[in-house]
């Protein structure tokens, strides 16, 4: 998994107005970041909970549908939660306008 974590990191450094990257594992432990520890801890403990609701709500919805990726914008910031099976990244961006 570190190999393919790395690589996944260099991906989304390349793009335009990240700000930061965080993979979670299941658990809301930070397990890689670019961004400050408490920050960083701070997200990954909200965007696990999200990303738990946003599954339910996907099966509840339809059983045989899987949750795949949550993007939301705020005014000073873009999130994008993609879950995996072991882990989840978090990518934070300037929201282009």
């Amino acid at each position: 998994m570190s190999a393919e974590v790395e690589e996944m990191l260099k991906r989304f450094s390349a793009f335009k107005n990240v700000q930061g990257i965080i993979v979670v594992d299941n658990d809301g432990i930070p397990i890689k970041t670019t961004m400050e520890y408490t920050t960083t801890v701070h997200y990954a403990a909200l965007m696990q909970t999200l990303a738990e609701k946003a599954r339910q709500v996907v099966l509840d919805l339809d059983a045989a549908n899987e949750f795949v990726l949550i993007r939301m914008r705020t005014l000073k910031s873009e999130i994008i939660v993609a879950p995996s099976d072991d882990y989840f990244i978090v990518v934070i961006q300037d929201p282009c306008d």
